[in-house]
């Protein structure tokens, strides 16, 4: 049966509820129109339809929900004439295609009630019509029976096309259609309904309504079935799987009716079922789909999400495991043999894993790239876990052979464990992650178990990282500086900027929890320039303020990332040039660590600053042990010592082999003509020790900690020793 397409558009937001009844009703006028023996014109008879439309859209719409109009809106189309065998079918067709389209735009019920209200209402419609039909029939005959002897031949062949008509719609309907006795026995049941079953109209004949029970029947079926044939309901909706002759499942959607004598009294069940099969299979397909990885087969990270939050429900005593596993150098397999071989090497070791979870309530997923997570929900506890991690650690252990190549796998694991109900899925997912990392930092191939403190350092770590872009542009970096005190006279040689962060959360955070991060994420080059910036313009300030004992230079660190800019020399000499301040005054402090290998392009440009006249430091000496013969090759003019060297001066009496240590130190340095800074100088004895030990300059907690910038002039002033 052909429902008329919907017109070109849509149905129009504009369009009043009465306009959409009429275009309703013209739909359905052109469906049946050519099939109703009328003599009204099309125009006339959609006139004669539009009260049915109304009474349908009325009982789409009622409260509470009656199908009886719609009953009656079938048994009017009867008395229209419409008893053509494919005027039923058709009208079906356009109420369930139309009827919620046209009529149900304004309604506050959900989609899902209406639909269901709509084919309830073409289950009494087609009720209706039967029922109409057969009382046109009953009326017919006795018509003939009145009738005299010479219309009775007229009468048998209008009663036989009568009933040829039902036959035909009841035959040809798209849906299967069975009628029962109520106590369930089958007596009548459609072709579509035998084709549905398997062909064969026997077995359906010979069994009742009972029999059909399926495992996936809910008790909600059976219950409403009960309530049916004993006159408590007049239909109901269901989705209900069959079993066929051969075995196979058949998915339909059901509808059952109650049909009523005369007398109102329960005579018959009339089921409609559609065939769901298909659809359903589809739709597991595509849920299957959407729910694993299309390389490896394995759940992906919405099915393991689906589970991760099952096992995190709260139970009694109930745990769970989480092993979280990132391939080590797994990019340098992708880069350097293609992505076939990746992939390949990815199905591998989701095989591996796949044999590593063979307990109860264990799954292994694939979250992406070459991530995989393991998950148990065993009660073991601790244990559990980490023997499902140094299970998958033992199945990677063995190489695999792809393409005629040996490959070793090796994996870092993040192992989070703990009682259910405490944590959310995303929580335990980042403590994984996080741990995993650790794992990956200790060498790999290794699992490490969550910490939360070490969680707690890392989300810390990370939230800093965020922060640190706009953290320079709203202004919250200040420098203190630590003066640099002679050790011959106690005279303030100049100060070093330390760069500090006043975090609007932490409070002020010192260089070593912030540098690294700001190394890692490139930032470290803005941020150095401003540092540059500001203690440049300081030390001007203090040589035109206190031109008679400022400090005479001001000390910059270089980070090895500024060492590598092409700016930094055009930069330095940009800064320099603004502010005034002479390049002799400026020292750059290098870690000794950075330039340990440095070749001549590295240190171009420290000679180029050098020979302007800029100071260079070589800092933290003595912690690198680069190859004390390389100082002549490197464009430095000073030394700063570490403080490792002069900790021991700190005791009584001192090691004479720290002394042996910085006196040698020292008169190296004094012979390739470089100066001596010495760091970390906290007591009287420590100063004296250096001074006689031809040091040349120091700074330390002895002499001050570092301060505001104008602390360094009162320093002065105030004699440091």
């Amino acid at each position: 049966m052909k429902v008329p397409s919907q017109p070109s558009g849509g149905v129009a937001e504009a369009d009043g509820p009465e306009d959409r009844l009429r275009r309703f009703v013209t739909i359905w006028s052109r469906a049946i129109f050519p099939v109703t023996a009328t003599s009204l014109t099309r125009t006339e008879f959609e006139v004669h339809l539009l009260p049915l439309a109304r009474t349908l859209n009325d009982a789409l719409h009622a409260r509470p929900f009656d199908t009886a109009p719609a009953q009656r809106a079938g048994a009017a189309l009867v008395a229209a004439h419409c008893t053509d065998p494919d005027a039923l079918g058709r009208s079906l067709g356009v109420v369930d295609s139309y009827l919620v389209l046209y009529c149900g735009t304004e309604s506050e019920l959900p989609a899902e009630e209406l639909r269901a209200r709509c084919a309830r209402l073409q289950h009494a419609m087609a009720t209706g019509y039967a029922q109409a039909l057969r009382e046109r029939t009953r009326s017919e005959q006795e018509a003939i029976a009145r009738s005299a002897l010479s219309a009775r031949s007229a009468a048998e062949i209008a009663l036989h096309a009568t009933e040829s008509r039902f036959r035909a719609v009841f035959d040809g309907a798209a849906i299967g259609i069975g009628i029962a006795d109520l106590d369930g026995n089958v007596l009548e049941v459609n072709e579509t309904l035998t084709r549905m079953f398997g062909g064969m109209e026997g077995p359906l004949r010979s069994r009742k309504v009972s029999e059909w029970v399926h495992p996936e029947d809910g008790p909600h079926v059976w219950k409403l079935y009960e309530e049916l044939v004993r006159g408590e309901r007049e239909s109901y909706r269901v989705e209900k799987p069959y079993y066929r002759g051969d075995g196979t499942v058949l998915w339909t959607n059901l509808t059952v009716s109650l049909l009523r004598d005369a007398d109102g009294t329960p005579q018959y069940q009339l089921a409609l079922m559609e065939d769901t099969t298909e659809r359903r299979l589809l739709h597991l397909r595509l849920r299957y789909e959407a729910t694993h990885d299309a390389l490896t087969g394995l759940p992906n990270r919405t099915l393991f999400f689906e589970r991760l939050e099952k096992a995190l429900a709260p139970g009694d005593n109930a745990r769970f495991g989480l092993c979280y596993l990132d391939l080590d150098g797994f990019k340098v397999i992708n880069d350097s043999l293609g992505h076939s071989t990746g992939d390949r090497l990815l199905v591998e070791v989701a095989d591996r894993l796949q044999s590593c979870v063979t307990g109860a309530g264990e799954m292994v997923a694939r979250l992406g790239g070459d991530e995989f997570v393991a998950l148990t929900t065993a009660a073991g506890g601790e244990r559990d876990v980490t023997e499902l991690a140094d299970r998958i650690l033992t199945a990677l252990a063995t190489p695999l052979s792809i393409d005629g190549r040996e490959l070793t796998v090796r994996g870092s694991l993040g192992v989070v464990e703990g009682p259910a109900g405490e944590r959310t899925p995303a929580e335990v997912l980042r403590s994984a992650d996080i741990t995993m990392y650790r794992a990956k930092s200790a060498g790999g191939n290794r699992f490490e178990l969550a910490d939360p403190e070490a969680d707690a350092r890392a989300i810390t770590r990370h939230g800093l990282t965020t922060a640190l872009p706009t953290a320079l542009e709203r202004g919250e970096f200040f420098i203190e500086y630590q003066p640099l005190v002679h050790l011959d006279d106690g005279s303030v040689h100049g100060a070093e900027a330390l760069v500090r962060w006043c975090h609007p959360q932490h409070g002020v955070l010192g260089p070593d929890r912030f540098i690294p991060l700001a190394e890692d994420t490139g930032l470290i080059v803005p941020l150095g320039r401003w540092v540059l910036q500001e203690a440049v313009r300081q030390a001007r300030f203090w040589q035109t303020r206190h031109a008679d004992g400022g400090p005479l230079r001001i000390n910059v660190n270089l980070s090895p990332t500024q060492l590598h800019h092409p700016r930094l020399v055009a930069d330095t000499v940009d800064v320099l040039e603004r502010s005034g301040l002479d390049p002799g005054a400026l020292c750059l402090e290098v870690t000794e660590s950075a330039l340990i290998g440095a070749d001549e392009d590295l240190l171009k440009p420290l000679r180029q600053l050098a020979e302007m006249g800029v100071d260079i430091a070589l800092d933290d000496f003595g912690t690198g042990y680069s190859n004390l013969a390389n100082l002549r090759r490197l464009p430095v003019s000073v030394l700063k010592l570490d403080r490792s060297f002069t900790r021991g001066m700190q005791q009584h009496p001192v090691d004479p082999v720290d002394l042996k240590i910085v006196e040698g130190i020292v008169s190296l340095a004094h012979s390739l003509e470089l100066a001596v800074t010495v760091e970390g100088v906290e007591t009287g004895a420590q100063a004296r020790q250096l001074r006689d030990l031809g040091c040349d300059t120091a700074q330390g907690w002895y002499y001050a900690r570092p301060g505001a910038p104008d602390r360094i002039h009162s320093l002065l002033l105030a004699d440091a020793v």
